[in-house]
């Protein structure tokens, strides 16, 4: 009886430290991570670094394959296909989930969030920690923040003032803050994909738009915009997300060993989103293209007390406590 015992214990063990396997017993867990940027940009990179880290902690146990550039899926249907299990793993802009919570709308408040490292703390921190689970019951779950950069505002205009905007056409991407956001400022929103953002700045359908000094050096608009006001007004982030059943179906192990590898790329990815911005950011002035508008602290002010309709607007969808969380954060409170 000794012995037969000592032998299950030995086969549990050994089953424990053996790595993660298929039902079939023999083939590693599939991640497939797609998104919709190229591989050189650091959400690109970060999808690169995941699936080279996993290789090589993983070997055997999980296989991660990337599909960069909407090659597998693209904006239109990628949250569909990761509720269906038909991809594992994407990184879409916070702006993209309203349609399942709105709650992450937190991120587009005007005005909100003093500076990145106020987005920092709020995202560290127990509420913006919340708000990665906040998608469960649709099978979406939340593993990291990701950031492209804070926003600024370009136009074909000078703006100093909330004023100043009044009359312009914005283009934004897919976001019901957004559109108050500028309706509040006397502006029009106009929604289009940003792949056409260049064109319509060009041709004069749109005469400003909103996005990180990254953004906007890629896709040349300083060359149409002879204005950019540096205005950290909101957060143009990703979240890393999976398939909630495909997630808490991986062997507790082999899951602990993936958030840990997550974590390790996602302070990679944002100290490059950080170090690109700043980059970009000295390029555009460099150039010439565009006059550069630093606001001073009572304009930034008059900009913030402006938007306090739209914080209200939105405060009972958000979460009153979500929004007291994200006003804590700034240097002021923290």
């Amino acid at each position: 009886m000794l012995k037969l015992i000592a032998a299950v214990a030995s086969c549990a063990v050994a089953l424990l430290s053996t790595p993660a396997l298929s039902a079939e017993g023999n083939a590693p867990i599939l991640i497939k991570l797609s998104h919709v940027v190229a591989d050189d940009t650091p959400k690109g990179q970060g999808a690169l670094l995941f699936q080279k880290l996993v290789a090589e902690r993983l070997p055997g146990a999980v296989k991660v394959e990337v599909y960069p550039n909407s090659t597998l899926f693209g904006d239109a249907n990628e949250l569909e296909a990761l509720r269906n299990n038909e991809v594992q793993m994407l990184a879409p802009s916070l702006a993209k989930f309203e349609k399942y919570t709105k709650q992450l709308q937190i991120f587009d408040m005007p005005f909100l969030f003093d500076d990145l490292e106020a987005v920092n703390r709020f995202q560290k921190r127990a509420k913006g920690r919340q708000l990665l689970r906040a998608m469960e019951k649709q099978d979406i779950v939340g593993l990291a923040y990701w950031h492209n950069g804070m926003k600024q505002l370009s136009s074909t205009r000078a703006l100093r003032l909330p004023g100043d905007a009044a009359g312009l056409n914005f283009r934004i991407q897919a976001s019901s803050v957004l559109e108050a956001q500028f309706k509040q400022l006397g502006a029009t929103a106009v929604k289009m994909p940003f792949a056409e953002a260049f064109k319509a700045l060009q041709e004069g359908r749109v005469q400003g738009a909103e996005n990180p000094w990254s953004n906007i050096l890629s896709q040349k608009l300083n060359s149409v915009q002879p204005f950019i006001t540096e205005t950290n007004h909101g957060a143009l982030d990703y979240m890393l997300v999976t398939n909630a059943r495909f997630w808490y179906g991986i062997p507790h192990q082999t899951r602990v060993e993936l958030e840990a590898i997550v974590d390790e790329v996602t302070f990679s990815v944002n100290n490059a989103a950080e170090a690109q911005n700043t980059a970009d950011r000295a390029k555009i002035l460099a150039s010439g293209s565009s006059e550069l508008i630093l606001l001073t602290d009572d304009q930034r002010q008059a900009w913030r007390a402006a938007m306090q309709p739209v914080w209200k607007q939105f405060e009972q969808e958000i979460g009153s406590d979500v929004l007291k969380a994200a006003e804590m954060v700034n240097r002021k409170n923290k």
